[in-house]
């Protein structure tokens, strides 16, 4: 059962209560039972547009009357001198008893029943990213299309109704380190880090919702996310503690993948969506990515992109359906490296001189061109 906030002293909103809404909720929060229900509400409290918002949802309150009572915005009823009650918030609210007693009270918003008005969700986006779509000929070229620095677009949710109001996508820290990191090698060396986290975090979320502790599960998520990696492109113990703590705050497998790769900084954020809704109202918003196997993927597509007529006035997509695409060699070809800042990434790197590192960095481009393009 959803704990109630407490009794708020802002002034009554006619916007929010006009967004207020009211959903029938059992033991679960995000996946109520019919058999249990029990009524909740909703309203925009800070007028943002939405209710998903800490605060902006409650369970609602029996009443004696049989009906039921919103604890948002709730005021004592005023009595005049008659004895009778009316409502603050206006006359059209009507004044009710809650059944463990107390003066009579209000709410100008308004509970309703989920089972007749159900929760609408969106289901975790379904990119697999860029999959080879052509062989390789017998002097190792790849026939089909080639991309570089491709990416995958995924979301995380912030504090929400659907997440039992945990951060999905808090920053824990940098977990797996960049594919290009300490000892600059082929660009493809370490294309399985973002791949090994995904395998990873399936791992652990499965395991958790097959009956495993968070620990067991934490435990299954490292040993499938360590295989084909290089042992020091993992921080382990930090991903063991990062994979318990999300999984009992309610997170599912994609939060935990983006929150990641997002901590160690491989992830361009595009903006926000609603994933959770009811009768056109937000209660859960997401945020969507393109997260990339490397940090330095990341970096050059940041600021590759704005230089290409082929991703003007579409940069990322929309945060709903983020465009993650890789450059074509021809695109990647046409990049004025001279005009990307690689700072962000040069701190990530054993010290080096930073005329070494782009020099080593164009020569193993280039070897890695000569290598997939006949």
């Amino acid at each position: 059962m959803i704990g109630l906030p407490s009794k708020r002293s802002r002034p009554l909103d006619p916007r929010g209560a006009a967004l207020a809404i009211a959903l029938c909720l059992g033991a679960s929060i995000a996946f109520p039972s019919a058999a249990s229900a029990q009524q909740i509400c909703a309203a925009d409290l800070n007028n943002n547009g939405d209710a998903a918002d800490e605060g902006e949802q409650a369970s609602c309150l029996a009443t004696t009357s049989g009906a039921w009572l919103c604890p948002i915005q709730q005021v004592d009823c005023v009595a005049d001198a008659a004895g009778q009650y009316s409502c603050p918030a206006g006359p059209q609210f009507a004044c009710m008893v809650k059944s463990t007693g107390g003066p009579p009270a209000c709410s100008p918003n308004q509970c309703a029943d989920l089972a007749t008005n159900p929760i609408v969700n969106e289901p975790p986006m379904d990119d697999p990213g860029s999959q080879p779509n052509g062989g390789i000929d017998a002097d190792g070229n790849c026939m089909g299309q080639i991309e570089i620095f491709s990416g995958r677009g995924v979301r995380c949710r912030p504090a929400g109704l659907s997440t039992t109001f945990s951060n999905c996508c808090k920053d824990k820290g940098k977990i797996v380190k960049d594919g290009m990191g300490s000892s600059i090698g082929s660009i493809g060396t370490k294309i399985a880090v973002a791949k090994g986290v995904f395998t990873g975090m399936k791992a652990a979320y499965v395991a958790f919702k097959a009956g495993a502790t968070a620990s067991q599960a934490a435990s299954a998520g490292a040993n499938a996310l360590i295989v084909g990696l290089d042992p020091t492109s993992l921080a382990v113990s930090l991903a063991i503690n990062f994979m318990i703590e999300f999984l009992f705050s309610g997170c599912d497998q994609q939060d935990m993948e983006t929150a990641m790769l997002r901590s160690s900084g491989m992830c361009h954020e595009i903006g926000s969506y609603c994933t959770s809704s009811f009768l056109g109202i937000c209660l859960q918003k997401a945020r969507g990515h393109c997260c990339f196997n490397t940090k330095l993927g990341r970096i050059i597509q940041e600021q590759g992109r704005p230089q290409l007529k082929a991703f003007n006035g579409n940069l990322w997509g929309t945060a709903k359906k983020p465009m993650c695409r890789g450059f074509t060699p021809e695109e990647f070809q046409a990049l004025d490296f001279s005009k990307i800042d690689l700072s962000e990434y040069y701190a990530d790197i054993e010290a080096r001189a930073q005329s070494d590192i782009q020099i080593d960095m164009k020569d193993k481009v280039d070897d890695y061109l000569r290598t997939i393009t006949p």
